[in-house]
């Protein structure tokens, strides 16, 4: 009987995978259909600028409500007046420093009593400090971890349990490539980037083994973006690593939402580097690193200049 349900969970198991691997083959012909968003109700901490500026934009387009979170008013003022001339109806603005875990909870019981449930939460804020590990100031390694990282543990906690009461959610991780492979000069953004990327899986995972259909997530990294963050950086191989333009990186973001896309790596080339990272032989890993600019894409690093 043992030996008869392990064929029977081998069979299941094949036919599962075989189905899996034609739906892939589908789709790599035919462009997933998009679901829509409209009237959704669309989070997107740090929204004041840069790239969550644009994914408001983005999805005040597609006819979806915006809850906006940044710790700038007044960036976070100009977004809300570009989401409302690209057509959006409904647009909420909260100031909220995500670094503080109280300040997080606070504005999103506000959230919940003035607008509803979150039903697309995109953890977009993001610091980077640009220092080499032992140059870089404890309490600037714990800003960074404190916005890049754990901001995203109160705002699953603040938002999930709505979302599987519903049946009905998009949990949308803005991680890195760097969340993805050590880069020198960036070893706390690197930390902090990392644990976005495992926190995020870890909870899809927890998602899909207990059946929670309805919660989709997206985990985005991409390769550096020309936001004026991470300004001054450079790329030994722009045909293959090119630094990224903030409406593609955003228009990828978005169709890979509206597509239920798990995994969104920028530019493709990634998933290529990643693929070789996991079988090359160190030496030979370093060499293709050098050989590619990665030791030196920080050297000029200057990041967002200060306003007069």
């Amino acid at each position: 009987m043992a030996n008869l349900n392990s064929v029977k969970t081998f069979f299941v198991f094949l036919g599962k995978s075989v189905f899996a691997l034609l739906e892939v083959m589908v789709f790599a012909i035919i462009p997933r259909p998009q679901k829509n968003v409209a009237g959704e109700i669309v989070l997107i901490t740090g929204s004041g600028s840069g790239l969550g500026r644009l994914l408001a934009v983005k999805f005040a387009r597609l006819g979806s409500v915006l809850v906006l979170w940044d710790v700038s008013r007044e960036g976070n003022e100009e977004t809300c007046k570009m989401a409302r001339e690209a057509g959006a109806t409904e647009v909420y603005a909260y100031t909220c420093d995500c670094s503080r875990k109280e300040e997080v909870y606070r504005v999103a019981d506000q959230v919940k009593k003035e607008v509803g449930d979150v039903s697309i939460l995109i953890n977009n804020a993001g610091i980077v400090t640009g220092k080499k590990f032992l140059d870089c100031p404890d309490e600037l390694m714990e800003k960074s971890f404190d916005v890049n990282f754990k901001a995203h543990l109160w705002t699953y906690k603040a938002f999930l349990p709505a979302m599987i009461a519903n049946d009905h959610g998009h949990l949308v991780c803005i991680s890195s490539s760097a969340g993805l492979i050590g880069v020198n000069g960036l070893a706390d953004y690197c930390a902090s980037k990392f644990a976005a990327f495992g926190f995020a899986e870890s909870v899809f995972m927890e998602t899909f083994a207990k059946k929670q259909n309805g919660i989709k997530t997206t985990i985005v990294c991409p390769f550096f973006i020309n936001t004026g963050m991470f300004d001054g950086c450079t790329t030994g191989c722009p045909s293959l690593l090119p630094i990224l333009e903030p409406e593609y990186a955003v228009r990828k973001i978005v169709d890979a939402i509206l597509q239920d896309k798990p995994y969104l790596y920028m530019p493709r080339f990634i998933y290529f580097i990643v693929f070789l990272k996991s079988f090359l032989p160190l030496k030979l890993g370093m060499l293709l690193a050098e050989y590619m600019g990665v030791f030196n894409s920080m050297d000029s690093f200057s990041g967002h200049k200060k306003k007069d």
